[in-house]
């Protein structure tokens, strides 16, 4: 009856009056298949039920060599022909549907689509059981990116009472139906780009279920195999819910427990160790972003601030020979647990009794645990063990190679899971977990918790391992300002350990575990991780406050690995070497790395020397007059230029070889490329010059990574105080920048707007020199060439726009009078202020607002532009006092609060009406300046009030005649309000955030005397009292602000006047 009424629920669900005989075409193939079962009726009879079984059999059974019809309308049929009370047909047909869907990757249609669930929906409702197992499969595989299809289906299969919720449940008695119950829910929150998402409340319903499932233990019915599927599914469906970027963790408790079940799963199953872990875990205070002093230990390492972590090695019930193989899998010869001292020697090349890695016996080596190649070290116990599913000794080693492999899938979708967590929160909110997830040295005696590093070190999966290098790296991308408070200078002998010296023996303890993964790892795929998660690492921290040696012992590990056989630990390698030679200028450890001689660190002939590539063709000076003299950094009185600077050129400019390939050249570019103007001025010229052609040359490169790298180091070398003010080049660069503007490659067009936004500063500085041969000389066409296309970039994705809008306020300050009297520029200039306009009033990402409204900053200080009069000139100001009053982010807010009080003459504010509307929006913003509700803006109420009541005195020393009467109007409902932030104002000056408000004391107050000044110089309309009520109140908040300061004779003095 109930099969009757979903078929009723097809258009066209009539059974069809047609014979059951097969047609005369017989075959096995797909096609007559399909063509016998849509032939078929609805019959309850004995042999048409053995036929259907026999025609779902062969359909499960073929091999699709065929092109498939329209499977959606065949499974539609198929499950018209079983209705719901035949058990063992709905389970036949649900496999049908599974195998067909996965196996043929086919979209349903929306119509058909409805009919198949809530067929499955009603079979799972009314069938026994044992078939719910295949019924769900088939759900799964319908639902599959279908979530937003399935809306009206949403509360029969997650409401309070719905099926999946019921099923998924850990008192449910059938492990394999959870595990696809929990499979069902995942595949429903995989969202598909441009498709609507999950309507609420199901998004978190499903989060709160996945949450449950990975907190609860496995139950003792359940096998080893389905609970780590069943954890799989439910990481997959945290992961899909975050990437669909409308699952916002905002609430602590739900953050803290999400990553206590994170980094639970993320040591599932891993040989020799077993940890305990809180429910949720808390957050430490952070100094750096709250602005309160560092926190002693004490409190960092409560129970309510730091998460508690226990490491307990718990042996396994397993046979002798699985123990034997197990620990060769671990890192044991990796000492994660100890004292926390180096473990490397201060050479460049690693003792070998420091590194346990080289010096292990050969049986149960833990260099044997990475599934060496072509190492001599491979062990013979751990042959046995294989990652592969397939490859099984037999039914024992083959279940236990069955079982890590899943394990290892548990821990690498925890990592995947983490990795996307890290992507959906705020950085600020996620370094108060640093301690959670990133090695600290330990105290003496004491073991080292566990941590991302501990499986680098210890997991026996080289993807697992890579995985966690990710994350790691995700976690260190961005942390500069985090990790700037480390300091290690020093020797601290205090009865606590402050926390920037916590943070730097984290720093230290990752170099020292990095450097270790580095000479025991022997997956490329891996070590390219390693090299990159260093990088990160390098560019972050603050070497200038640590004590040295770091940095030299990166650059000695390193230096073989450039010679590496895989191109991508090349590439990296370089990169590793840009970001050494990057740090924090000049720094003196760097420079004498740089003098090293080109043979020193390359000589490691150990077992954790890579694998190289052939001929050292960087060693020897290519032909050439370029080489023949000694370069910067060569060591006094040697002729051996600098080895670094020879192997970037070298793999620029020599012939591409079967070892080398684009992406080395694209590498070499950034690392060469990543300069500072001491290093380019100290070369002569004739280098400077070859590295100028070099760079432009390198710019009409295929390849996209070098294109990209190139137009970056373009719009670094823009900058430098030697070359700024050379028209020639910086015209050169601005064509070679534009061209890349026009790549099809979005990583391409980013770099080169960042490019033109440095090379259109460089426009600005040079303006400010006395010299004002630059802006004759610079081509008019050129500019007008830089407007359009500055323009088309704003039209580009967020990554482009931020900095396209920056060049044009730049490029429209730039203008002078004579560019601007000429009629091909007016339709330009036009363009591009509205071009800016409609950014800050768009809904754009934060970056490209406060950009935008920098930009029409920058625009309002040319006088030369039209300002007051033009027609833009109302919509300008209507974009920022809209922004002022309304947006969401506070330093946008203040961003177009000082653009709002950049015009220096009344004019420039355009018609009184004008005036007064800015004047109203601003006191309305200040009134505003506390409402939000994301607690993450308070911090920035105090610089937003800073910046209005900057701007509101400027507009007062401005002010004309017909401006004071709606002044007073405003000062009489909102005076109180008013005065009362102007003497915050006075007393504490701007917090926080650099928006160019003045910090002394005597600048703030003089800002009100000038204000008071020209009010009283108004020559005001007879019988206008405007002017006197303007007067007293800001004499009023003078009296106050100097009678609470306690200056006497600065009240004295405006006593007197």
């Amino acid at each position: 009856m109930a099969a009757m009424q979903v078929a009723e629920s097809l258009p066209g669900g009539q059974a069809r009056d047609v014979p059951r005989e097969p047609p005369p075409e017989q075959g096995s193939g797909f096609r007559c298949l399909s063509a016998r079962l849509c032939a078929l009726r609805p019959d309850d009879s004995s042999s048409a039920r053995t036929e259907i079984h026999l025609l779902f059999d062969q359909l499960i059974s073929e091999n699709y060599g065929e092109v498939a019809p329209d499977v959606s309308a065949l499974l539609v049929q198929a499950c018209r022909l079983v209705p719901l009370n035949q058990n063992h047909l709905v389970s036949k047909v649900s496999q049908l549907i599974h195998h067909l869907l996965n196996r043929l990757q086919v979209i349903v249609d929306e119509q058909n689509l409805d009919f198949l669930l809530a067929y499955t929906i009603s079979a799972i409702q009314q069938c026994s059981s044992w078939t719910h197992m295949e019924i769900l499969q088939a759900l799964a595989a319908l639902v599959y990116c279908n979530g937003s299809k399935c809306q009206k289906y949403l509360p029969d299969l997650l409401g309070k009472n719905g099926i999946l919720m019921k099923l998924s449940d850990s008192a449910q008695p059938d492990p394999e139906a959870r595990r696809a119950a929990v499979h069902c829910m995942a595949n429903l929150c995989l969202s598909v780009p441009g498709q609507p998402y999950l309507e609420e409340p199901y998004p978190n319903i499903c989060f709160q279920a996945f949450l449950t499932t990975l907190q609860s233990p496995k139950s003792s019915d359940m096998d080893d195999i389905t609970f780590c599927m069943l954890l799989q599914n439910a990481l997959k469906g945290i992961q899909s819910l975050l990437n669909g970027g409308k699952m916002k963790l905002t609430q602590t408790e739900e953050l803290g427990a999400l990553l206590a079940v994170l980094k639970k799963s993320m040591f599932h199953g891993l040989p020799g160790l077993n940890i305990e872990l809180p429910t949720v875990l808390y957050p430490t205070p952070l100094p750096q972003y709250d602005g309160r002093p560092p926190v002693k230990p004490q409190q960092s390492e409560s129970n309510t601030s730091r998460p508690t972590k226990k490491s307990k090695v718990k042996s396994r019930k397993i046979h002798q020979e699985e123990e034997e193989e197990e620990s060769s899998g671990e890192r044991e010869a990796v000492p994660i647990t100890g004292s926390g001292k180096e473990n490397l020697c201060e050479g460049s090349t690693p003792c070998s009794s420091s590194l346990g890695v080289r010096s292990l016996p050969v049986e149960g080596s833990s260099m044997a645990g990475r599934d060496r190649v072509s190492t001599p070290f491979r062990s013979a116990s751990w042959k046995k063990v294989s990652s592969s599913e397939s490859d099984y000794s037999d039914a024992e080693g083959g279940m236990q190679s069955k079982m890590r492999s899943y394990q290892a899938k548990v821990r690498q979708g925890a990592l995947a899971c983490f990795l996307s967590t890290i992507k959906s929160i705020e950085k600020k909110v996620l370094y108060g977990y640093w301690s959670a997830f990133v090695p600290d040295t330990p105290e003496l005696g004491s073991p080292q918790s566990v941590s991302l590093m501990t499986l680098t070190l210890k997991d026996p999966s080289p993807k697992t391992r890579a995985c966690a290098l990710q994350v790691l790296s995700a976690i260190l991308e961005g942390s500069k300002q985090f990790l700037s408070v480390a300091e290690d200078t020093s020797d601290h002998r205090r009865a606590f350990t402050p926390f920037s010296v916590m943070i730097a023996s984290s720093i230290r303890e990752l170099h020292r575990c990095l450097l270790l993964a580095l000479v025991a790892e022997s997956s490329s795929q891996t070590l390219t991780q390693i090299i990159k998660c260093l990088a990160n690492l390098v560019s972050n921290s603050p070497y200038n406050r640590l004590k040295l040696s770091l940095l030299t012992k990166v650059w000695n590990q390193i230096k073989p690995y450039i010679r590496h056989k895989d191109v991508n630990v090349r590439v990296s390698s370089l990169t590793l070497l840009g970001a050494i030679v990057s740090t924090h200028a000049p720094l003196p450890e760097v420079q004498l790395l740089l003098q090293q001689p080109c043979s020193s660190g390359l000589s490691n002939s150990n077992s954790a020397t890579p694998h190289l590539s052939a001929p050292d063709w960087w060693k020897k000076a290519p032909s050439g007059p370029f080489l023949e003299e000694a370069s910067v950094s060569s060591p006094k009185g040697s002729s051996e230029p600098c080895w670094l600077i020879r192997l970037c050129i070298s793999t620029v400019v020599l012939p591409k070889e079967e070892s080398c390939s684009s992406s080395d050249a694209g590498c070499a570019t950034g690392s060469i490329y990543e300069p500072s103007p001491m290093r380019l001025e100290a070369l002569q010229s004739d280098r400077q010059i070859l590295c100028i052609t070099m760079l432009l040359g390198l710019n009409d490169s295929k390849n996209r990574l070098v294109k990209a790298a190139t137009s970056r180091a373009l719009g670094v070398y823009v900058l430098f105080p030697c070359l700024r003010q050379d028209v020639i080049f910086v015209a050169d660069t601005a064509n070679a920048i534009l061209m890349s503007l026009q790549d099809k490659s979005l990583n391409v067009r980013a770099k080169a707007a960042w490019s033109l936004g440095n090379l259109t500063d460089t426009l600005i500085v040079n303006m400010e020199t006395p010299d004002p041969s630059f802006q004759e000389e610079f081509s008019g066409l050129l500019l007008l060439k830089m407007l359009r296309s500055a323009i088309e970039a704003s039209r580009d994705k967020d990554k482009v726009k931020s900095n396209a809008v920056r060049a044009l306020g730049n490029l429209l300050h730039f203008l002078q009078p004579s560019h601007i009297e000429k009629p091909r520029f007016a339709e330009i200039i036009e363009e591009s202020i509205q071009a800016l306009i409609s950014t800050v009033l768009n809904e754009a990402a934060m970056k490209v607002r406060w950009n935008a409204c920098y930009a029409v900053g920058n625009v309002f200080k040319n006088p030369a532009l039209p300002l007051g009069t033009a027609p833009w000139t109302s919509q300008a100001y209507n974009a920022l006092t809209s922004v002022v009053t309304s947006c969401k982010n506070f330093k946008v807010r203040i961003r177009s609060a000082t653009a709002l009080s950049i015009p220096s003459k009344r004019e420039q504010y355009g018609s009184a009406e004008q005036y007064v509307q800015i004047w109203n929006a601003l006191v309305t913003a200040l009134q505003k300046s506390e409402d939000t509700t994301d607690f993450l803006e308070f911090k920035y109420c105090a610089s937003l009030r800073t910046q209005i009541c900057q701007a509101l005195i400027h507009l007062l020393s401005l002010a004309s005649a017909s401006d004071l009467p709606c002044i007073r109007e405003t000062l009489e409902s909102n005076g109180d309000m008013v005065q009362s932030f102007i003497l915050q104002f006075l007393k504490s000056g701007a917090e926080g955030d650099d928006t160019g408000a003045p910090h002394s004391l005597h600048e703030r107050d003089q800002m009100v005397r000038t204000a008071l000044e020209h009010i009283s110089s108004i020559q005001a309309l007879a019988g206008d009292s405007a002017k006197r009520a303007i007067m007293d109140f800001l004499e009023d908040t003078l009296t106050i602000y100097f009678d609470s300061s306690g200056s006497q004779v600065a009240l004295l003095g405006l006593t007197d006047r």
